[in-house]
């Protein structure tokens, strides 16, 4: 499956087509966490416009294989949350491009911060932070286990021609 392929789609996590990632989410959470609430944490209002997004990106058969939101942590400041690629879509770069995607909205919603936590127990989304460039708010040489959560940040730029290029804003 190549980026090319794929279409963006900004709705709800009542969206029909979003069910499947959020089931296979909270099944993640269960299973690496135990009993949680973490994906009733937040009303579903939380991610929709103004403040907040929730998009899905869909193969050419109209199913979800990656999706991610955001919402307002403070006036200049979008929450990263529910980051997830599909089992069966991993190891595409699927979640960078969820997560480029949820920052260029973000820059054009006007934040200009990023914050987002993960758990301790989600070694592949900590890779990925790291690796776009999201930097730590925790000490690195800690113990996973012994952090409930891990924090990071990073800061935006004020267009999306800064973020990616003029040719890839819309």
């Amino acid at each position: 499956m190549t980026a090319r392929r794929l279409t963006v789609r900004y709705t709800s996590p009542a969206d029909p087509a979003a069910r499947p990632l959020l089931d296979e989410l909270t099944h993640e959470y269960r299973t690496r966490y135990g009993p949680n609430e973490e994906m009733t944490r937040y009303p579903a209002g939380d991610f929709a416009p103004p403040h907040g997004a929730f998009l899905l990106l869909l193969a050419a058969d109209g199913t979800a294989v990656a999706g991610g939101a955001f919402r307002r942590y403070d006036r200049e400041t979008a929450e990263i949350k529910r980051v997830w690629t599909d089992s069966a879509h991993r190891r595409q770069g699927l979640a960078r491009q969820v997560m480029r995607e949820l920052e260029a909205e973000a820059v054009r919603r006007g934040y200009r911060r990023i914050w987002l936590t993960t758990g301790p127990r989600q070694p592949e989304a900590e890779a990925l932070y790291l690796h776009l460039g999201y930097q730590p708010r925790y000490d690195l040489d800690a113990d996973r286990t012994s952090l409930p959560y891990l924090p990071f940040e990073t800061h935006l730029p004020l267009s999306t021609a800064e973020l990616f290029g003029p040719e890839l804003t819309r």
